[in-house]
């Protein structure tokens, strides 16, 4: 299954559906993450709020191919994108365990293919760099073979990419 997150504009909603199996759009019409790790323990992978993301946890730890539409900020996530992210802790449980010869939590859905990333906006070398960097840790702790990071300068050059 291909999930694309993005924080683009509606006028993109189209484009995305017709390129993945499930689109997030990371829009802001659902309540940020309460860090109250029920996700994890109690209910796992279903989140307490009753919004659009309860069941986020379920969709991206599903998901073979995550892609990650976002715009540049300060060569992170945007904002939106950060925090349907922090939603999907659930995808993991609280365990522990060895990836990669570093310790990381067991992964509840298994392994995954690909984590791409795609970057728009303004950005500079150092923030491409950190980029980079994030979507290849995030890429082994989230269970995912691969990850691969693209910049574009156009979001007129995004369905090229998807």
């Amino acid at each position: 299954m291909k999930v694309i997150l993005y924080d683009l504009d509606r006028q993109y909603d189209d484009m995305i559906a017709s390129k993945c199996d499930y689109a997030l759009a990371a829009d802001g019409k659902y309540a940020p993450c309460q860090g109250c790790f029920g996700c994890w323990t109690k209910h796992p992978a279903e989140c307490f709020m009753k919004d659009k993301l309860q069941q986020v946890c379920r969709i991206i730890g599903q998901a073979d191919e995550m892609v990650i539409v976002t715009e540049n900020l300060y060569g992170g996530y945007s904002a939106a994108v950060k925090n349907v992210m922090d939603r999907a802790i659930g995808s993991s449980t609280p365990f522990s365990t060895y990836r990669g010869r570093q310790m990381h939590h067991t992964l509840r859905y298994g392994k995954h293919d690909l984590l791409k990333v795609v970057v728009y906006g303004d950005i500079t070398e150092a923030e491409k760099n950190t980029f980079r960097c994030l979507a290849e840790r995030n890429a082994v702790n989230e269970g995912h073979e691969r990850s691969e990071v693209v910049f574009i300068e156009d979001l007129a050059e995004l369905e090229g990419v998807l």
